[in-house]
């Protein structure tokens, strides 16, 4: 019998609610032989899932032991994502062990097949999947086939006979590079533990069809749901696959209930293209569908790019994408910025890792007794930032190449002093040797957030020191092709920076002149995007290099797989809102006031009430670490950048200037509700303070109108944020209800604002009464009509002062 009751703890927990705690004796008819009868496991979310990762936490196990190449280990956990439901005979609905995505490690006990003894041996249960051999020439065998979602089944036995050349553990559904299975999670010594799950929808994982649609189905609100499994282990070798019936019969299971796959939006929606920062893409997705939804909704396609390039193209180019940047348009010279900004997102970068412990021969008995449970946390500080993204340390470069101008830099950031004299002593009694961490991994391109990070870390005196080429007092140096002397720099010429990219600069080659050269970047690869950081991370993927492969065609460096849970080891840059999607844990900067802190709600808000206009675009605000207000704020995360929408509101068609004008309100209104249901604002976004939806409203009026106004200027800050209980009962602010200009005070922006209450007041699609401007124009601009031909012109003119 499935059966699980709710608990309500924890951050995933406080957003969605839908947290359960299942347990063996209620769910094991044959608890008695289970192997471990006191286990209770809580799940952090079951509803409203996409494709993120969930804690998967328990109690009541027993100390676990590890696994080898000849055993599984002892009392431990194994965890599944599986589609199909059967029923047993006394109708109860559980998950079908033939859907499930598991074997892809091929490793003890983590197989979906195995050659047994006899065929004594084989569970009745079992009989279906078997081959029962004759003799030792003929041994017997189980393999408990797959069965996709697709109607593929992948079987290596049909009618009791082997059938040769299938591979159920790598197939055509799934691999050990891309199942999301944990073959082993194991205890603490006191039966507790916890694991992060990576839940696949049916992008990633197809053959499971989690979150798809049936198109023909009248209610597509829901996508199709799936299962949670985690099966016990107890003592003994373990070898047997957790598919094998005297397994899976103490199994435990979870109900998973998917949002929608893909965009579901009223046939004949208009489309709408969107250019600009990634930080802004998971708050774009969870608000397409109930912008596209709606009567007279379109939908809304984000292209990632440069901040400045998609800024630049709407300022110059009729009818060019709403851009969503977090900095203002880098204009060149004689050129003006007409574009008008609408503040419509807070949200930060981090640094994201998975680093699980272990412990060097000589550590403390207490250190070795965690070993493989991850490190829940770390610090940095600017200058070891430099030292990451400089290649400073050594297993940054390649294996095989000169690497003297590094001196006798550490191998990693985990053997520095300069990061050990800052953290948890348990640091220190490791002995984790390995290139992911050696440096975090980047994204390759152009963007403004490498632009902010830059900042940060020359902001800091001693990490321009670093740069310079400065000793830190424990005598490492950087790497000399970073340096930003030129007199120190091998090219001659200073690495220049502040910069909007992560140059590997560094032209060391290992294997130089062998037809196995290599560099840098085959050595330590670019992310594609910023959240693949927090992916990877989830995955225990640090992108390392393997072996030499002189068999392939053409003959290259293969790639090794991710490191199961208990062996990872990566850092990575990662958003606010990826780091929350997929759970990992994030490093505590050091900001400008002296204080290490994470991006959370509390802290984006602080930073925010301590932003101040930027030098070239007063209606852009920017964390800026050398001023005193940052200095002055303790709580502030350095990291946090502010999203805006931005648009040349003289050059759209009409047409276009409606739709720009309500994706702007309703990001300002009904968008900024906390939340991982459809339509609101998911985790690792802090709702905007009032005065910036106020400032986002009057530009939605005047992109609707296509009237350009000069706004007030965004001077020091006032205030401190809100907490989010001060917040919750602030009064909302609809879309109909956009100040003029002059609502917008001089002193912003302080973050007087948190979590938006209901919307009593706001707008929605279908409301005619939403400030669509469809009749009547808002009174700061029916008076600004007037002004409408000089306040470019003024524009222009404080330009050329």
């Amino acid at each position: 019998m499935i059966s699980v009751s709710v608990v309500a703890s924890g951050a995933a927990q406080a957003v969605d609610g839908s947290a359960v705690t299942v347990s063996a004796r209620v769910q094991d008819p044959d608890v008695d032989e289970a192997p471990l009868p006191d286990l209770e496991v809580t799940v952090s979310q079951t509803q409203n899932l996409i494709a993120q990762a969930i804690t998967v936490s328990w109690k009541g196990g027993k100390p676990s032991s590890l696994p080898s190449s000849q055993s599984g280990g002892e009392n431990y956990l194994q965890i599944m994502q599986c589609w199909g439901d059967v029923t047993d005979a006394k109708g109860d609905v559980g998950p079908d062990r033939t859907t499930c995505q598991f074997g892809g490690f091929v490793s003890p006990g983590a197989v979906r097949d195995r050659y047994v003894e006899s065929p004594d041996a084989v569970a009745k249960e079992d009989l279906p999947y078997a081959h029962l051999g004759a003799d030792y020439f003929d041994p017997s065998y189980v393999g408990i086939p797959f069965r996709s979602v697709t109607g593929t089944n992948v079987e290596s036995v049909v009618d009791g006979k082997i059938q040769p050349g299938v591979n159920l553990n790598t197939n055509a559904f799934f691999t050990k590079y891309t199942t999301n299975e944990v073959p082993w999670a194991g205890s603490a010594a006191d039966g507790t533990g916890s694991v992060t799950f990576e839940v696949q929808t049916a992008l990633a994982a197809p053959g499971l069809g989690c979150g798809s649609v049936d198109e023909t189905a009248v209610d597509a609100s829901s996508g199709r749901s799936c299962w949670l499994v985690i099966v016990p282990r107890g003592e003994g070798a373990n070898v047997d696959s957790a598919l094998f019936w005297d397994e899976w019969k103490h199994r435990i299971a979870v109900p998973l209930q998917f949002q929608p796959v893909g965009q579901h939006c009223v046939i004949g929606s208009a489309e709408r293209q969107l250019a600009g920062t990634e930080l802004a893409a998971d708050a774009v997705a969870a608000w397409q569908s109930t912008l596209c939804g709606s009567e007279g909704g379109a939908a809304y396609t984000l292209l990632t790019t440069t901040d400045t390039d998609a800024a630049g193209a709407a300022n110059s180019t009729s009818d060019a994408p709403l851009t969503l940047t977090s900095q203002a348009l880098d204009a060149e010279e004689g050129v003006t910025d007409n574009l008008t900004y609408a503040p419509i997102a807070l949200t930060g970068v981090s640094v994201a890792f998975a680093i699980d412990r272990f412990p060097s021969y000589n550590a403390s008995e207490d250190a070795r007794s965690r070993a493989r449970i991850p490190f829940s946390s770390m610090k940095l500080t600017p200058r070891l930032l430099a030292k990451l993204l400089t290649s400073s340390y050594s297993d940054a470069l390649a294996p095989n190449s000169d690497k003297a101008h590094l001196g006798t830099n550490p191998r990693n950031l985990l053997y520095d002093p300069d990061f050990l004299a800052i953290n948890d002593p348990e640091w220190a009694e490791q002995a984790i040797v390995n290139p992911a961490v050696a440096d975090v991994m980047v994204p390759q391109g152009r963007s403004g957030y490498a632009e902010a990070i830059w900042d940060y870390i020359l902001a800091d005196a001693d990490a321009r020191a670093f740069m310079e080429g400065r000793a830190d007092p424990w005598g490492m140096v950087v790497n000399p092709y970073a340096s930003i002397d030129p007199e120190l720099n091998p090219t001659g010429s200073a690495l220049e920076v502040p910069r909007s990219d992560f140059p590997k600069v560094d032209p060391s080659e290992g294997y130089p002149g062998q037809d196995r050269v290599l560099n840098s970047v085959t050595w330590r690869p670019y992310l594609n995007d910023l959240a693949s950081g927090a992916y990877n991370s989830l995955r225990g993927d640090g992108l390392t290099t393997g072996d030499w492969d002189p068999f392939s065609t053409p003959p290259k460096w293969s790639r090794n797989a991710r490191s199961l849970v208990g062996a990872r080891t990566v850092m990575a840059l990662t958003t606010a809102p990826a780091a929350a999607r997929y759970e990992t844990v994030t490093a505590s900067l050091l900001n400008p006031a002296g204080q290490f802190v994470t991006a959370d709600t509390e802290t984006m808000l602080a930073a925010a009430a301590a932003m101040v206009a930027s030098e070239t675009q007063t209606q852009v605000r920017t964390f800026d670490p050398t001023t005193s207000a940052a200095k002055a704020a303790p709580s502030a995360y350095p990291l946090t950048m502010p999203v805006y929408a931005a648009t040349d509101v003289t050059r759209n068609s009409s047409d276009l200037r409606t739709s720009y004008a309500q994706f702007v309100r309703y990001a300002a209104t009904s968008g900024q509700t906390p939340g991982v249901r459809l339509g609101e604002l998911p985790p690792g976004y802090a709702p905007l303070p009032q005065s910036w939806r106020d400032q986002a409203l009057l530009a939605a009026d005047q992109i609707e109108a296509g009237v350009r106004i000069a706004q007030p200027a965004a001077s020091a800050p006032v205030g401190q944020a809100q907490t989010p209980a001060q917040a919750a009962s602030a009064p909302a602010t609809g879309a109909s209800a956009a100040a003029p200009s002059s609502a917008v005070p001089a002193t912003d922006p302080a973050a007087s604002g948190v979590a938006s209450a209901a919307l009593s007041a706001g707008s929605t699609p279908d409301d005619p009464d939403s400030g669509a401007l469809s009749g009547i124009l808002p009174i700061a601009l029916v008076a600004a009509l007037l002004a409408a031909v000089i306040a470019p012109l003024i524009g222009r003119s404080r330009r050329r002062l």
